[in-house]
């Protein structure tokens, strides 16, 4: 009965976090079907018009706090192609099952209410989903092509009662925190196409908020991601977003405060955006972790950030490769792989008490091992920093670390102004860099 009394204080306590939010969140204006917003990737703008979306299913929630995600499920049944899929206003669907809705056509889904998912551990340890890469899973897998996944009301909410999981990570022996077997992302975009994702909040997820995966021509917009530990603890494996095998993705209007990357972009992802965001006390804008798989060959390719701004983060941008030596298996395991980072552009970023601007690490290993750092064959270049401003907490603004196996090359960094403890920051640590543009390594890193 404790643990019982305690659970549904933690979750009336957030609930009620949720509701003081919607008061304070600022409007933004729902995609149009006549016309293409501006941030719209890829092909162009093909949603057909209201019209066609004639049947409406409204979700009924489940009673006494019961599992809502059967109905759901049916919802997506009868309304997922040509329809609309409602979740109403001022209700909270309890999620305590697994769920997958994947080949939606031509859909709305309109979230007014709040999706909660349950704090059974042992429920979702032994019954979340694959989600095709890494070893990871996930609590719900959802995918279609012309879905618009927004909030008409502004108060779309998807939490993910995520405080349990990080205090049951915490108490893991070291080494087994990172990337838990089968601790759940919240919701997998698989095989999302010519879509929209917008006007959502996301709360305290389970681990990674959501992953794109073999999914193109996606916008995601004005979308804000809280995963901070009540306990103000900093949690690993709480990104923002994930893109693997993904092509054509924009994120615009983000605000993340979590404990890892922001956005991070995985294998084979390529012409992605990122807009207009804003990134708080995690690690920045990650490319990888990659590499991790002996002998396979991936790629990340046309990234760019334009106008972000970045808060107490270790990083702003930054790159992680498992070095050339394979140590252990995904998802804490693994190395060999190869391929290349390339035609990589960030540009006009802010910085307020980051660590650093730009870090690349050639380093990763198993489970935090050290060394083979110049063993890596995957190479980074083609990359540009330009335009930043702001405040760091160390004494130069880039460090990277390639590996001798492959060295970086044709690393620009122009017009940085950076300030540490008042001082203009003009040191950049390197190791193994072929050729740089607007600036000069001053040293070797540590």
């Amino acid at each position: 009965m404790r643990l019982l009394t305690s659970s549904l204080l933690a979750v009336a306590t957030w609930v009620q976090a949720i509701l003081a939010a919607q008061s304070s969140r600022t409007g933004y204006a729902i995609v149009p079907y006549d016309r293409a917003p501006s941030n719209y990737p890829g092909a162009p703008w093909s949603f057909q018009p209201d019209t066609t979306r004639q049947r409406i299913c409204h979700v009924p929630v489940a009673p006494n706090g019961g599992d809502s995600a059967p109905a759901i499920i049916k919802a997506f049944q009868e309304c997922g192609h040509n329809g609309k899929v409602i979740f109403d206003e001022h209700q909270i669907y309890h999620i305590n099952s697994v769920m997958t809705t994947t080949g939606l056509s031509n859909v709305e889904v309109d979230v007014r209410g709040t999706l909660l998912w349950s704090p059974d551990i042992q429920y979702w340890l032994g019954h979340s989903l694959p989600v095709g890469y890494q070893n990871q899973s996930t609590a719900w897998i959802f995918g279609g092509d012309k879905v618009h996944l927004y909030s008409s009301n502004q108060a779309g909410n998807f939490s993910g009662n995520g405080q349990v999981w990080y205090d049951f990570i915490s108490g893991q022996p070291h080494g087994q925190q990172s990337n838990y077997p089968r601790r759940p992302h919240q919701i997998t975009f698989n095989g999302l196409t010519n879509s929209v994702v917008e006007g959502l909040n996301f709360w305290q997820s389970q681990m990674w908020t959501m992953t794109l995966i073999h999914s193109n021509n996606v916008l995601l917009q004005d979308i804000y991601v809280n995963n901070t530990n009540h306990k103000h603890e900093l949690d690993f494996n709480t990104d923002g977003a994930d893109t693997i095998y993904a092509n054509n993705i924009t994120f615009a209007r983000w605000v993340v405060d979590n404990g890892d990357d922001g956005v991070t972009w995985k294998a084979n992802s390529t012409n992605i955006g990122v807009f207009d965001s804003v990134f708080y006390s995690g690690s920045g804008l990650a490319m990888g972790s990659i590499g991790q798989y002996p002998d396979r060959y991936e790629i990340i390719e046309n990234i760019h950030v334009k106008n972000c701004a970045f808060h107490n983060t270790w990083n702003a941008v930054w790159a992680k490769t498992w070095t050339g030596v394979q140590k252990g298996y995904p998802p804490n395991g693994g190395g060999g792989g190869k391929g290349i980072i390339k035609n990589i552009l960030f540009e006009d970023l802010t910085l307020d008490n980051v660590q650093q601007l730009w870090y690349v690490n050639q380093c990763t290993s198993f489970s935090g091992q050290v060394g083979d750092c110049n063993t890596s064959k995957f190479q980074i270049q083609d990359v540009t920093v330009r335009n930043a401003k702001g405040t760091v907490t160390q004494n130069y603004a880039a460090k990277l670390q390639c590996s001798g196996a492959a060295p970086c090359f044709n690393m620009a960094m122009e017009n940085i102004n950076l300030t540490y403890q008042g001082n203009k920051v003009t040191r950049y640590l390197c190791d193994f860099v072929s050729s740089t543009i607007g600036f000069q390594c001053t040293q070797h890193p540590n």
